[in-house]
């Protein structure tokens, strides 16, 4: 459980996991509990917090990669959907998925309201976006569950925001599997720190 790891532990177990199985190591009541604090909790400029969740889960997050399969062959050559439907397919093997998104009419209002950072919210709300990702996707290790973060949008939007009753303000950002590690991550390989970093003072 989660308890038993450090932050820093979970943050260097954290991997990507692309063979899941359609099961969970931890309840739905679980899951939604590390969602809901995630998006409670992952801090956000001017605490506009601008971030927005789906969380579809078992039969649900089936249908969900079933229509971005439906949306894909409507688009590529079908050379090129059976290269991808081969990757959705993976993808629908998981337990659940989470459409992350940013809502534009928050970020708008603070734009407005602070016109000395206008050209800046846009960039922050990206920011917050990916803090929040990360939060759940570290938490989700340390739980038990693999991930994996994909980018289909924008070619999924207007199906998604249908099928899910989604705001127009709402910008879909990312999708992330999650699911039971069926297998290994890839080996992770580091590039020198010192290059990286750089410390003063110490």
């Amino acid at each position: 459980m989660a308890d038993n790891k450090d932050f820093m532990q979970a943050v260097a177990s954290r991997r990507t996991y692309y063979a899941l199985s359609p099961s969970s190591p931890i309840p739905d009541s679980r899951i939604q509990e590390i969602v809901t604090q995630a998006i409670k909790h992952t801090p956000s400029s001017f605490n506009s917090q601008s971030g927005r969740l789906v969380l579809v889960l078992k039969k649900e997050h089936e249908k969900l990669w079933d229509m971005i399969t439906e949306v894909y062959k409507q688009q590529l050559s079908a050379e090129k959907f059976e290269h991808a439907k081969a990757r959705f397919d993976g993808f629908r093997k998981g337990y659940g998925t989470i459409l992350f998104y940013e809502d534009t009419d928050v970020v708008r209002n603070f734009q407005i309201k602070f016109k000395s950072y206008e050209d800046k919210f846009p960039q922050w709300s990206e920011q917050s976006n990916g803090m929040l990702q990360y939060v759940i996707w570290t938490a989700f290790e340390a739980e038990g569950l693999g991930v994996n973060l994909q980018h289909y949008n924008p070619l999924i939007d207007v199906r998604l925001q249908t099928e899910y009753d989604v705001p127009e303000t709402w910008s879909l950002k990312s999708q992330m599997v999650f699911g039971k590690p069926e297998g290994e991550p890839g080996e992770k390989t580091f590039q020198p720190i010192e290059e990286r970093l750089k410390i003063f003072g110490a």
